[in-house]
């Protein structure tokens, strides 16, 4: 046995010196040292010896699997080296490269900055589907089958009952749905339109609605909390102004109006010689979207509002074309 582990300790050195690679080494280190190595087995038939010879080969074989074990290892740190000094150095004189970041697009800003403050006035945030049926499309915002009121929104009907949103106000419904009062939200997120492209429509957009529904709510707390957000996403200086209107899902309805600020209401191209520029709609629930969610209108009542983050963002940054926000131009998205 001698012999054998002296002969497999010399043919291991041998081999390791010769490796090129670390995966070399690892075949090398297979057949001597893996579990049906030549040192392995010769280790294993010590059982086989005598008593007498047993701790001499014993100590031999271990002797050699450790020289196998460092030479392993220094081979290893050696091909190591081989190959750092193989890698070029770095050229710590040559330029920097100049790595681009993302940022968030002016719409995501507009919305976020949105959301914020009416978070900030104890409204928590909801969402829904983009793909609806039109129950919750319509039918249970007080728009029936035969009702005039569909032909003020175009929409994409995808089947079987099935729509892509024209609005954020079926979250609305699936909200109440799910809880009841009070309720207190606000509702971001993306619609869809079957409208002609053209500098001021397009066939997505976001919107952001608001609803609170609860106890003795009034007009007047929905001019409160439209008079807090127009101060503070405007500026304080803005002046107001709610004008009558009708949605179905309201009653009574009111569009909200601030004072031009590229003009300061003295009438310019933008407000259309007005002085007041448009911002959003609003109104208390209809009793008929109470009652669709099994709420009852003589104990409870609520308001709703919804604004479109491009016209808002729009009219805010003096932009005059809505196709700038989805064409991806980074010579536009740099500047916000």
């Amino acid at each position: 046995m001698r012999d054998e582990l002296e002969q497999a300790g010399r043919q291991a050195l041998e081999e390791i010196s010769r490796a090129k690679n670390e995966s070399e080494l690892e075949q090398v280190r297979i057949r001597f040292l893996g579990r049906k190595g030549k040192v392995t087995l010769l280790l294993r038939s010590l059982g086989d010896l005598s008593d007498e010879d047993r701790p001499a080969m014993g100590k031999l074989a271990n002797q050699v699997k450790e020289k196998i074990e460092k030479s392993l290892a220094q081979r290893v740190q050696a091909l190591g080296s081989q190959v750092r000094e193989a890698v070029p150095s770095l050229d710590i004189t040559l330029p920097g490269r100049k790595w681009w970041t993302g940022g968030l697009h002016p719409l995501t800003q507009a919305t976020q900055e949105i959301v914020e403050i009416f978070t900030s006035l104890g409204f928590r945030v909801a969402t829904g589907p983009e793909v609806e049926t039109e129950y919750y499309n319509f039918e249970a915002l007080n728009f029936p089958k035969d009702h005039p009121a569909r032909d003020m929104q175009d929409t994409y009907y995808l089947g079987d009952d099935l729509l892509l949103r024209t609005h954020t106000s079926p979250v609305q419904i699936r909200v109440m749905e799910s809880q009841g009062p009070p309720v207190r939200v606000v509702m971001p997120g993306r619609v869809y339109r079957n409208e002609e492209i053209n500098p001021r429509s397009f066939t997505v957009f976001y919107q952001v609605e608001g609803l609170y529904v609860d106890q003795h709510v009034t007009f007047g707390d929905l001019k409160g909390v439209l008079a807090a957000f127009v101060e503070r996403f405007f500026g304080p200086k803005t002046s107001l102004r709610f004008r009558p209107s009708f949605f179905p899902f309201t009653e009574p309805s009111a569009e909200v109006d601030i004072g031009c600020f590229i003009c300061q209401g003295k009438g310019c191209r933008v407000c259309k010689r007005t002085g007041w520029l448009e911002i959003l709609g609003a109104g208390m629930v209809d009793p008929a979207v109470l009652e669709a969610v099994n709420y009852d209108p003589e104990e409870v009542s609520g308001y709703a509002f919804g604004m479109g983050v491009d016209r808002i963002s729009m009219l805010r940054y003096g932009i005059d074309d809505i196709r700038l926000f989805y064409e991806n131009d980074l010579r536009f998205l740099q500047q916000f």
